[in-house]
Formats: structure tokens, C-alpha cells, sequence
């Protein structure tokens, strides 16, 4: 399997839940990053069956990570019963939780795909803030900062973008900017409360290892980016900045992006009142 794991995708819905799962799964084998081929809206078997034949076919004997959020019984059954026996991992992330609550409470389950996207007043709250942070992901339209809610700083291959997305899936307005060796962050970072900033720091001998597994082939021409020197002089000089700002720095060596992301919210709620 390639570094950057590829999870498919199965809803009859928008498959934005198991898009988060997808992504905090990921996050444990690599800095989050990971290929999302969904097919959202399924209504029929034949649609579902389509897919996974097609990627049956692409994946030349690798197997295949299948993630599926399916209500209707009948439909989520037949899924079930077609992957056995194939070359595919299969994960039902909705089916098991629906019948634990049917069995507890005795409940009829309404069998309707959707519903929290009708029901849920913060899911275009959530939406807008997963455009923001790809918006405004790797240092992108600085000039528009002080329109975040968090913004996060930090030397490169420092989890910066995964944990956007994952704060975003949380209706966080997130922008990340990259500190790199010798280059002039942008000056709207100076103008933000510094409660609204995080920089994000790690190992030096683990930011190397992920730099240089990242560079592959490449390493031969740009091996320096990942050289043991470099790589504490890029993160020195990223913590001076850090200082300057006045931001709290959370450390992302060897740790979760949710538990990453639970330690930068629990500052930024504690610091608003004093603020805002």
C-alpha cells in the first residue's frame, strides 16, 4: 500500500461523518493526511456495486479500505454481504451504533438517510468553516487572519493542515500558516490576540524522519530540508517566533490529532472571556 493510505467511501448521505473518522483514523499511520474517494447519496445497490467493482478493478491486488455510513437496512445489508469474500476491509461505522440504540431503548429505528444535515442548526456553521480552512490552508489569503477563529503556526510537516481539517469538522474557522528557515512570516499574524494563535512544535528527530520519508526520490536533490541541522535551526527559529507572538505552543510529536485538537481548544475557551 502507498504511504498516503486511500479510504473509500460509502453514503447514502454526504459521507461527511465518515469523512472525519477516514481522517482521524489516518492520523494514527501517517501526519493525517490520507486519499478520500467517496460516493455520496448512494440509492441503490446497483450504484454502491458499480463503485466497488470499479475500485476492485484499480487496485491491482491491494486491499481495499472501505468505510460505509448506510441507514436503510435492506441497502446496508446488501452492501455487507457483497464485500465478503473480497479483497476489502469493510467498516459499517453506523449500522452497529443504530441497532445498540434500538436494542437499549426499544426504539424504531427511521431508517432515513440525511437526517442530521436537516437537524443539526451547525452543520452549515461547519461547512463554511471546512471551506475557510481550505481557503486559507498553507499560508493561503493572509490577509483575511483576522477572520479565524484559530489560526496555527509551525515549521513544515508539523500536523498544520490535518488538524484544520479536524477543527473545522468542529465549526472552527481555521487558517494555518508555515513557518519556514529565513522567510518573513506575514505581518497580519502581528496584528492577531495571541490567544488566537498555536504553534505547533515536535521532535527533531521525528520532524526529520517524516521530512525525509516525504521526500522519497527526491532526497537526493533536496536532502537538506531534512537534515538532522536544518531541522532544529527551522524549528528554533520557529519557536523565537512563537515567543514574539506571545501564542501558546502545543507539541504534536506522538499524539492523536483529537488530542492535539482537545488541548488547543481547551486554551482557546479558557482564554475568550478574557478577551472577547
Amino acid at each position: 500500500m502507498s504511504e498516503v493510505p486511500t479510504i473509500n467511501i460509502v453514503s447514502d448521505s454526504l459521507g461527511d461523518s465518515a469523512s472525519t473518522i477516514a481522517v482521524a483514523a489516518a492520523s494514527q499511520f501517517t501526519d493525517g493526511n490520507c486519499i478520500i474517494e467517496r460516493l455520496p447519496n448512494a440509492t441503490s445497490f446497483e450504484q454502491i456495486e458499480t463503485f466497488i467493482n470499479h475500485l476492485l478493478q484499480q487496485s491491482k491486488g491491494e486491499e481495499i479500505v472501505l468505510f460505509y455510513t448506510i441507514v436503510t437496512p435492506d441497502l446496508r445489508n446488501k452492501l455487507k454481504d457483497f464485500v465478503k469474500g473480497k479483497n476489502i476491509a469493510a467498516v459499517d461505522l453506523i449500522g452497529p451504533a443504530i441497532e445498540a440504540i434500538a436494542e437499549a431503548t426499544g426504539m424504531r429505528p427511521r431508517g432515513k438517510a440525511g437526517l442530521i444535515h436537516r437537524t443539526d442548526s451547525g452543520y452549515y456553521n461547519r461547512v463554511e468553516a471546512m471551506e475557510f480552512a481550505v481557503d486559507h490552508d498553507d499560508g493561503r489569503n493572509p490577509e483575511e487572519l483576522d477572520k479565524a477563529d484559530i489560526v496555527l503556526i509551525g515549521a513544515s510537516r508539523t500536523s498544520k493542515t490535518p488538524l484544520s481539517i479536524f477543527l473545522a469538522t468542529q465549526g472552527y474557522r481555521v487558517a494555518n500558516v508555515p513557518l519556514a528557515l529565513g522567510v518573513q512570516p506575514p505581518s497580519q499574524l502581528f496584528e492577531l490576540a495571541p490567544f488566537r494563535i498555536f504553534g505547533l512544535t515536535s521532535k527533531q528527530d521525528l520532524l526529520a524522519e517524516i521530512r525525509t520519508r516525504r521526500l522519497g526520490d527526491a532526497i537526493d536533490v533536496a536532502g537538506e530540508y531534512a537534515s538532522p541541522e536544518y531541522v532544529q535551526n527551522d524549528l528554533d527559529e520557529a519557536r523565537a517566533l512563537m515567543r514574539r507572538l506571545g501564542c501558546i505552543v502545543v507539541r504534536t510529536d506522538n499524539r492523536a490529532i483529537e488530542e492535539t485538537a482537545s488541548e488547543i481548544l481547551r486554551y482557546y475557551h479558557a482564554a475568550i472571556p478574557k478577551h472577547d
